[in-house]
């Protein structure tokens, strides 16, 4: 833990890390040593060095520069990729919302199909329309011939009970004519004795 402190305050006294502290102390001493020399030699080359750290800490300042830059269109290109990614990802739910709604409705075709086919197989097993209307049709004539006959017979049986009627008054008639003729034989079978 002091070991990321550590290298967290040399990180923010160093800058990106590349001795910039260093170089300005050094350009500070140089410049402190040029006011101070007596020679004009000494003082040319405390000049050089100063010229030469100063390019230095331009370069770096250049190079730090590039690296922001770099740094800000790279944060750019980084959020143009996460809008991208959010929108493919909203898309994604999209299409996986709209398949769910592609899967129940398949499985409902897929049932209906199941109770068709069950349907189907039903009405297999019974004839088809013509051939039942033909049978109906040769019923219906069955019935009405059967219907002609009942009639027949119906007025046949009306015939035989009124002929059947007339016969057992007949009978019953003939009975009683026979009983008269009877008792009156007998009576005057009575008077003659």
């Amino acid at each position: 833990m002091e070991r990321d402190e550590v290298i967290r305050k040399h990180l923010l006294i160093d800058g990106d890390g590349a001795g910039d502290d260093r170089r300005i102390n050094l350009l500070v001493k140089s410049f402190i040593k040029w006011c101070n020399s007596g020679s004009q030699e000494e003082g040319y080359s405390q000049y050089q060095r100063m010229l030469s750290t100063l390019s230095q800490c331009e370069f770096s300042m250049g190079k730090t520069l590039l690296v922001y830059d770099m740094n800000l269109r790279e944060m750019e290109n980084y959020e143009k990729n996460y809008k991208e990614k959010e929108c493919s990802i909203a898309g994604a739910h999209e299409k996986i919302a709209e398949c769910r709604k592609q899967i129940l409705q398949a499985k409902r075709i897929r049932k209906n199909r199941q109770e068709y086919d069950a349907l189907a197989k039903v009405i297999q097993h019974h004839p088809d329309r013509h051939e039942t209307l033909k049978e109906l049709k040769s019923l219906g004539k069955e019935l009405e011939h059967l219907s002609h006959i009942k009639e027949s017979v119906e007025y046949k049986l009306e015939l035989r009970r009124k002929q059947f009627h007339v016969l057992l008054s007949t009978i019953h008639e003939l009975q009683q004519t026979l009983e008269r003729v009877i008792f009156n034989f007998l009576k005057s079978s009575d008077k003659n004795v």
